[in-house]
């Protein structure tokens, strides 16, 4: 079994926080592939599944951020899980917008959800993060991540929670390669196929009737003999 967790605030006040990426993540992926409904468990909501072949529990603490580690904590003992079974997703200041990047264990950063975690299972938990791009200066970033996102950003979070849900199968079965193309093809879709050197865009037979041609002359060679004198 896998535990993927995503880190967030609960309550409406704080649903689209540049902060609460990790919810949207695991919300994205609870709804695409079927998952249970949500219940309070583990001091906070839990949903379960499969992803492929694998079992997957999606943990949203409710604890908010500064001890998301009590939730996750709580959740990895019961379903008898060690680290290296949990993947937490979250907001990555160091990244820009739009881009993700996978890590196995290392520091938290900084990042108070990561911290405390940190306190409660240690630092060989897998994590999944989610640029949101920093403000500029580190007096600026409390208010930047407890903001929500802007309007123009709607297009790149869509595509973006697309591709992880595309691709979460794989990271339940621990390909965070495949995981990483899906979200990469959703972000940058592959272009179409140029022409080969001599070869038109479409086929004769693709393209359908040549409207500009023109109209196929259907007389006899004798009408249009007469025509000319006419």
């Amino acid at each position: 079994m896998r535990l993927f967790v995503g880190l967030g605030n609960p309550g409406a006040q704080y649903a689209r926080n540049r902060h609460n990426i990790g919810f949207m993540a695991v919300d994205r992926i609870a709804e695409d592939h079927g998952f249970s409904p949500w219940r309070a468990r583990f001091q906070g909501e839990v949903a379960e599944g499969r992803l492929g072949a694998e079992k997957v529990g999606l943990l949203k603490p409710s604890t908010f951020m500064n001890l998301s580690g009590q939730s996750v904590g709580e959740a990895m003992r019961f379903f008898k899980l060690t680290p290296e079974d949990v993947v937490v997703f979250h907001d990555e200041l160091d990244l820009p917008p739009g881009k993700l990047r996978l890590k196995q264990g290392g520091g938290h950063a900084g990042h108070n959800g990561l911290r405390s975690i940190h306190q409660h299972i240690g630092e060989d938990y897998g994590r999944v993060r989610i640029g949101i791009g920093h403000p500029g200066h580190k007096d600026r970033v409390a208010g930047y991540v407890l903001h929500d996102f802007a309007k123009a950003d709607e297009g790149w979070i869509d595509d973006l929670l697309r591709g992880i849900s595309d691709g979460a199968a794989a990271l339940a079965a621990g390909e965070g390669a495949k995981f990483q193309n899906a979200v990469a093809l959703r972000m940058a879709p592959a272009k179409p196929a140029k022409p080969k050197p001599g070869e038109s865009e479409l086929s004769s037979k693709d393209r359908g009737p040549d409207t500009d041609a023109p109209p196929e002359d259907n007389r006899s060679a004798l009408q249009r003999q007469a025509d000319k004198f006419r």
